[in-house]
Formats: structure tokens, sequence, C-alpha cells
């Protein structure tokens, strides 16, 4: 559940964003700091988080995530001014980089049977694919039904529940030591991070030529190279260099960014397309995605349990990639009058496919063999990986759909068909984009992962009740 509202939070406000902006009268350009606010602190300090589980124990690290997301959501939603809106979306992005790292990391440690793993795993993979298709249909019904604030108020909701369930369920841990944290690594690993999620969204409402936007990018390259550097060196690492080295671990983390990155493209762009070309109320936008919900559930717990075992990750890995990939070349062909059950169900269903398939294995990947010690930090990384793929892919995606926009108005009589034209060449321009993010991610997975069977994750001993 807590992982549901993490990544339901992701795209849950963008459709009340407009409301919002009316309500609390800020200008278009200071509206992206609503969404930016959020990645920034997510982003910038998941590894943070995921290593103070590993530190102060997971279950109190999750139980606080909780609580704080949910006093966060519901300043969010009393706001009576922009600013603090912003603030609260900068806090919960605060707890939720505490969060989403500690309930991976819970899952890691609990679920170390290889059967009782790969359904564990399957059931989390489904709800964070399904999170964000699930966000845009209920953003879309508090908007509409009730009001803007309720899709910050909704999560007090989920947080109560799953904040129940783990005062009630979930066992205290074990600390038998409790290593020193990193500081030289955690600041600039923090920093470096802040820059690249800042960078990339600083492209977005820009160019990729905009001294404000490369100054930030390449200082997040030198940052998180000096962060490998420091790594090598100090004793107690925050990022251990043992848990990117394994092939296994690396190709799945590697996996998880190229999902990212074509994920983002999929949900912003293919709303786009319902919404403006086909002209979808957002209710009915959020219904359009279900079919895809669907078959990444049906995907996910699936494939680990009864593919994964048979033929091994690099093959699932590389097969969900490729099916994703045509998902992606069928919506490419989405034109003008498209119909849904013909033009973009087909698509979906395919992407769900493929998506659930890697998204379940990736994530069974990254925390193979771990360490209970590590398996926070672990967490947070395939977290990170997710949110950097995402940011870079918003950024690159937005600049690809306007160039082909531009182009096609630039070789066109003006008028309002040509402009709705234009619309769907730019849309589709990421679909062809995407199809090659998830190809290249179907050869990496077939180059960098070996072909043998998952280890489980060390368990980690616990208090009886």
């Amino acid at each position: 559940m807590a992982q549901l509202m993490v990544t339901l939070d992701a795209t849950v406000v963008n459709i009340a964003l407009p409301a919002a902006q009316q309500d609390l009268a800020f200008s278009d350009g200071d509206r992206q700091w609503v969404i930016t606010g959020y990645a920034l602190a997510f982003g910038s300090l998941l590894m943070l988080g995921g290593r103070l589980g590993d530190l102060f124990g997971r279950r109190a690290t999750f139980l606080i995530g909780l609580l704080g997301f949910a006093i966060a959501s519901g300043i969010g939603g009393a706001a009576g001014n922009f600013e603090i809106l912003v603030a609260a979306r900068v806090g919960q992005g605060v707890f939720a980089a505490l969060l989403a790292p500690a309930a991976l990391s819970l899952l890691t440690v609990t679920f170390t049977e290889p059967s009782e793993r790969a359904k564990a795993f399957g059931i989390f993979s489904a709800l964070s694919g399904a999170g964000a298709a699930i966000g845009l249909l209920l953003g879309g019904m508090l908007t509409e039904w009730a009001s803007w604030r309720w899709v910050m108020f909704v999560n007090i909701g989920f947080a109560g529940l799953a904040l129940v369930g783990g005062v009630l369920l979930l066992a205290k841990h074990v600390a038998s030591e409790r290593p020193k944290l990193d500081i030289p690594g955690t600041l600039v690993a923090s920093a470096g991070l802040f820059a690249i999620v800042y960078g990339f969204s600083h492209v977005e409402s820009t160019s990729w030529t905009d001294p404000v936007a490369l100054g930030f990018l390449i200082g997040g390259a030198v940052l998180l190279a000096a962060f490998v550097g420091v790594e090598a060196r100090v004793a107690h690492p925050l990022l251990p260099l043992r848990l990117v080295a394994d092939r296994t671990r690396g190709g799945s983390f590697l996996a998880v960014f190229v999902m990212g990155m074509g994920m983002f493209s999929i949900f912003l762009f293919l709303t786009y397309y319902l919404a403006v070309t086909l002209g979808y109320s957002p209710i009915k936008a959020g219904v359009a995605f279900l079919p895809m919900v669907a078959s990444i559930v049906v995907s996910s717990v699936i494939v680990p349990s009864a593919l994964l075992p048979r033929v091994g990750p690099k093959v699932v890995l590389s097969i969900s990639f490729l099916v994703s990939a045509a998902g992606m070349i069928l919506l490419a062909q989405l034109g003008l009058d498209s119909g849904f059950t013909a033009g973009v169900m087909p698509g979906l269903i395919l992407l769900g496919v493929g998506l659930g398939g890697v998204m379940t294995t990736a994530f069974q990947g990254a925390t193979a063999g771990v360490h209970h010690e590590d398996a926070g930090v672990a967490s947070a990384l395939i977290n990170t990986s997710q949110q950097v793929g995402g940011s870079i892919s918003t950024a690159l995606l937005t600049t690809v759909a306007t160039s082909a926009m531009t182009d096609y108005l630039s070789s066109h009589k003006a008028g309002p068909l040509t402009m709705a034209q234009a619309h769907v060449e730019g849309y589709t321009a990421t679909f062809w984009w995407g199809a090659g993010i998830f190809v290249a991610g179907a050869i990496i997975a077939a180059i960098v992962v070996p072909n043998s069977a998952l280890a489980p994750s060390e368990g980690e001993a616990v208090i009886a009740h």
C-alpha cells in the first residue's frame, strides 16, 4: 500500500494542477515547481533514506516515512497559497525518500524463500507499475467530483491504513551491529542527484543549451563521478561498490533505469494524446489506462513464479523489453482519427505485459544475494535509477515532441487541421523513441545480465512477538 501511494503520487497531482493553479492563482512558470519540488526532494534523498533504514531499523524508518508523508499531504491539501503547497510537496518527497526504500528492503529481508519471494515481488511490482496509471484515474475522479485538494488528502487514508498494518504486522528486526553513516558520500551523492534532477527539469522549461541547465547537469555528473571515488576509499560507504559490481545486480539496476525512461513517456504523451487529440476528460483518460494496469498486474504475478525459474532472468528481461517495444511501435501508428479499441488498447496491453515482466525480474535481480545490512541502500538505488531515468526521458522526449511538431508545422500550410496533426506527430515521435529505448534495454539485458538463477537476499533476525 505504501508503494502504491508513492508511485501514485508521481502522477495524481498532474491532473489536478490546472484546478489548483486557478484556485491559488499562481503563474504557468511557477506551476512546474509543484511537480519538481517533489521530484527533487525524492530523487536527491533516496540514497540517504535507504541507508537510514539499514542503520536505524527498516520498520521504524517505514513508519516514520508513512506518518510524515500523511502529515505533508494534509498540509498540501489545506494549502492556502502556492508557497505552502510547494513546501508540502517537498515534504512529501522527503518522507517518500524514507518510505520507498524501507518498503522494498522490508520485502527483501523478509521473503528469502524463492517461491514466496517470487510471489511477494510479483505483487509489489504489480502495484509499482499500476500506481502511476491509477494516479491518473484517481486524480481525474477527485478533481472532477470533489476538489483538487483531495488528491493530497487521499494519501492520509492510504498512509493511515498502511501505518496500522505496519504497527500490527511488521516484525521488529534485531540490530546486531550499527555501521556508521558515510557523511562525505551522503553529501556528494545527494548534491549530485539534486543537480541531475534539477538540470533535466530545467531543460524541460528552457532548452538543452540553457547555461543554468547545462551547469547543473555537468556539475551533477562531476559530483556523481566523485561519489564513486569517495565510496572506493571510505570504511563504511553509503553505496558499497560490490552492490553494483555484480553483473546480475548491475544489469538489473540498468534495466530499471531504462524502464523508468520508457515508462514516463507513455504516461505523459499518451495522456496528452487522449486529452488533446481524442478529447477525453481526465476521468476517461484515466480509465483508458486500465487495460495496461490489468496486463501489468497479470504479467507481474505470472512471470516470477511461472517463467523466471524456467528460462532465467536474461531471457525474461530481454523478451519483456522487446514486448514493450512492440507496444510502443503500435502506439506510434496512432493518427487523428484512431479509435481506442483498435488503435490505443493493443499497444497498452503489450506495454503492460512487457513492463510487468521487466519490473518483477529487475526488482528481484537488483536485490539478489544482497546482505541484510545493504538491503536499504540497494532498494534506494532501484528507486533512484527509476527516478533519474524518468527525469532524463521527460526532458529528452519533451524536446523530441516539440521539434517534431515544429518540423511538421514549418512544412505544411497553417490551419486547425495542420495544428492537430502536428500534435499527433509530436506524440508519435516520442513513442518511436520509447520503442528505441526499450530495444536498447533488451540489448543491455542480453549482454550484461547472466542467465543464472537469482539468489535470494539474506534474511534478518527478528524479535518474536
